[in-house]
């Protein structure tokens, strides 16, 4: 079992770690997850050997407090405590930075060893600053001085660790020198105080906090975006009346109407009218779709023309707009094998910090005999060096990632399926309602003239209306084709008889017309060399051909394919100009698969596949060396879609498949598959800049702060400067992810 928790309290990546360990150490639960950038625990437990009470309990022992996230409030929940955090780092922000102005403008003639006459001497009293400093080192800063004392009592150290001992040993020494002075200028030595230091550096981080709140905020974009589709009330028709009830009231079952420029409430399917829908919000797709009765309503997408009645089938968390955006948050929660670098990174980090801050005093206070000095460069490096950076490059740009997937309607299950998509080297293409639509449909006509005044439409009318009494797909596709010419109605068929194997007979309009194979065609003595040659070349395109005879004579001739879809030929061609071999496996026989291989350009078939063969096919090529994508949408595809180092569902397919699968395209548009790698290569790209960025500000900066230039160049770094700069590390991680949100299609 699986459950969600919002942890408050975590103030940086090493709280995550140890919140996740701690769960981890509760009997019964199998697996935790625990996303710093998203504030949230995913749980996976067994019911029956603990309970989320226990793990509740676990969190609070250890310092923190843990919610139950209930699905449906999910993201009202998550915005209720980003903004209540936002609100109180807002004031602790005000507070800090009206001190830290009082004490740095007191302390100008002490920093710059200069006399200064408008700044009057009495600023500078350290009695006044340790008044002035007080609130800001007891509230504003209580987070982290709390966060260091847990992290303690555990045996851990974290960011709030460093914050807590830079600040505290400057705030420590200042309230030393004010209490004991003379003791310091008895000896020579400087009783300057740092109070300004430690208030400012509170402040700076708390700053870069709340930039860094106010822009994880941006990176939950994407689920907000997708709740606020829901439609909040349903026009119900119950008896003769009609209702207009809230969501929540509607039951399965219920027929409910949707006149134009609605919100479709809730999925279901239609029962009577035709509309176009508007799916964009859902599937991705620009254009808007034709429905008819029998077609699916999807919720939350938007009626455009027509009004239509539908009875519902799923409602509340059933829906797919309610399935996307759990996926999407599992996705969002998890942890991509990158990630687990820089978690232990993180783990022996901030040991590593004290011992070079500490190491730092050590040599500075012996080779100067400065304790001043030694203090400045310790707190400094305790300051600069924190693993915010290192704990945000991941999840942050999983989140975007992940959000901008499923506004391009591609579902991405989690974020090792992510990270595995950049790698791919080939994608297997099922044939079948992948690259075609996976239904018959007439994909050329030709005719002679000699029926009424040589009127085509009134040829195909003719057969059209002989079909519609068919329950053969061929008739099935003969009679959409009519429909989309335009026919609208077909006239009535008298006698019509359906002869097995051979096609179909009936009388129209006082007319014999019969629709079926050359074979009972020249059965019946009706002569078709006129249409001989351009039924073999048809045919040798594996096309099924469809002969149409009107009182015992020739007068038109239909081919008859499972036709591909409109995007499947950019797509393939893009998807090779992306370096990856595109393979085609079908359960066809050779000669239709090097048909369609043919026409879309793809160079590799596995052809007369079955569907017990088809994981084989994807082993095959794993053998080889190669990163496999299987692409498919059939319950025998399922098992290939398991086998593969990403299963890629088509959404339009069956949920076996779909459940199966890593990454689902929701519209079933090939373009997608495009998509989901560029997306998985953007996203890949932004966490490596990511990585780059914390690890190198680290690297470089820290040493700086420890005093390496001052030999040289008499620069020691400033514990306000360094406390800044911490801050901005945050920031700019963040900031980077969030350039993800502007990601495109290169076709």
């Amino acid at each position: 079992m699986q459950t969600h928790l919002q942890v408050q309290g975590m103030s940086c990546a090493g709280c995550a770690s140890r919140i996740e360990k701690v769960i981890q150490r509760v009997s019964g639960v199998n697996e935790c997850n625990v996303n710093f950038a998203l504030s949230r625990a995913t749980v996976t437990y067994n019911p029956h050997a603990t309970t989320v009470d226990n793990i509740q309990q676990a969190v609070a022992k250890a310092g923190y407090q843990a919610s139950l996230l209930v699905e449906e409030n999910v993201g009202d929940t998550e915005q209720t405590v980003r903004t209540a955090r936002q609100k109180e780092l807002n004031q602790k922000v005000i507070v800090g930075a009206i001190a830290s102005s009082f004490l740095v403008f007191g302390s100008m003639p002490m920093m710059t060893g200069l006399h200064i006459p408008f700044i009057p001497m009495w600023l500078h009293n350290p009695w006044l600053q340790l008044i002035i400093s007080l609130p800001v080192m007891t509230w504003c800063g209580k987070d982290f001085f709390n966060g260091a004392w847990k992290s303690l009592k555990h045996r851990t150290a974290d960011m709030n660790t460093l914050v807590a001992l830079g600040t505290g040993s400057a705030y420590l020494y200042s309230l030393w020198v004010t209490f004991f002075v003379d003791f310091f200028r008895d000896r020579g030595l400087s009783s300057d105080v740092y109070y300004e230091a430690a208030v400012v550096i509170i402040t700076l981080i708390l700053f870069g906090r709340l930039l860094e709140n106010r822009a994880r905020g941006k990176t939950s974009e994407a689920i907000r975006k997708l709740i606020g589709l829901q439609a909040k009330t349903a026009r119900v028709i119950r008896g003769d009346r009609e209702l207009d009830l809230p969501i929540q009231d509607v039951t399965v079952g219920d027929i409910i109407l949707v006149r134009p420029g609605e919100k479709i409430p809730v999925d279901g399917t239609i029962i009577s009218g035709n509309s176009t829908v508007d799916e964009a919000a859902i599937t991705g797709e620009s254009m808007p779709v034709q429905k008819q009765v029998g077609d699916e309503a999807i919720g939350a997408t938007i009626n455009k023309m027509g009004s239509f009645k539908f009875k519902a089938s799923r409602i509340g968390k059933d829906t797919v707009l309610a399935q996307i955006v759990k996926l999407v948050q599992d996705a969002q929660g998890s942890k991509a094998p990158i990630q687990k670098l820089a978690d232990r990174v993180t783990a022996w980090f901030v040991p590593t910090v004290m011992t070079i801050a500490l190491i730092t005093f050590t040599i500075w206070f012996i080779s100067t005999q400065n304790i001043t000095f030694a203090l400045v460069a310790m707190v400094s490096v305790l300051i600069i060096a924190c693993p915010c950076a290192l704990g945000l490059a991941t999840p942050t740009s999983i989140m975007v990632g992940t959000g901008k997937g499923a506004e391009n309607g591609i579902l991405i299950k989690g974020a090792e399926s992510l990270e595995t998509a950049h790698k791919l080297q080939a994608i297997v293409l099922d044939k079948t309602g992948t690259i075609t639509k996976g239904k018959p449909s007439v994909t050329d006509y030709i005719t002679v003239n000699g029926i009424a005044e040589g009127n085509e439409i009134d040829l195909l009318s003719l057969a059209a209306a002989v079909e519609k009494s068919s329950e053969h797909p061929l008739g099935q596709a003969i009679a959409e084709y009519a429909r989309e010419q335009g026919i609208k109605s077909f006239p009535e068929v008298t006698n019509f008889e359906a002869i097995a194997g051979m096609g179909v007979e009936g009388k129209v309009m006082e007319k014999w017309v019969r629709i079926g194979t050359k074979r009972w065609f020249q059965q019946l003595g009706i002569d078709t060399e006129i249409f001989s040659d351009r039924a073999r070349k048809w045919e040798s395109e594996a096309k099924t051909t469809a002969w149409i005879a009107v009182d015992g004579k020739v007068e038109g001739l239909l081919a008859i394919a499972d036709a591909l879809k409109p995007s499947s030929i950019e797509a393939i061609h893009t998807l090779r100009k992306m370096g990856l071999e595109v393979v085609m496996m079908t359960g066809d026989n050779l000669k239709t698969a090097e048909a369609i291989a043919k026409e879309t350009g793809i160079r590799r078939i596995f052809a007369e596949v079955k569907p017990d063969q088809k994981a084989e096919k994807v082993r095959e090529l794993q053998a080889e060396g190669k990163t496999v994508a299987m692409v498919g949408d059939g319950i025998n595809d399922a098992p290939a879609l398991a086998r593969a180092d990403v299963g890629i569902a088509i959404g339009t397919g069956t949920d076996v498949a779909i459940s199966a699968s890593d990454i689902t395209l929701i519209s079933g548009d090939l373009h997608g598959i495009v998509t989901a790698i560029q997306l998985s290569r953007a996203t890949m790209k932004n966490i490596r800049q990511n990585l780059f960025f914390a690890y190198i500000y680290n690297v470089v900066l820290i040493p700086i702060a420890a005093g390496i230039l001052y030999p040289v160049f008499g620069l020691l770094l400033n514990p306000a400067i360094a406390g800044a700069a911490m801050a901005l590390s945050s920031v700019s991680v963040v900031t980077n992810a969030l350039r993800l949100r502007n990601f495109s299609v290169k076709l």
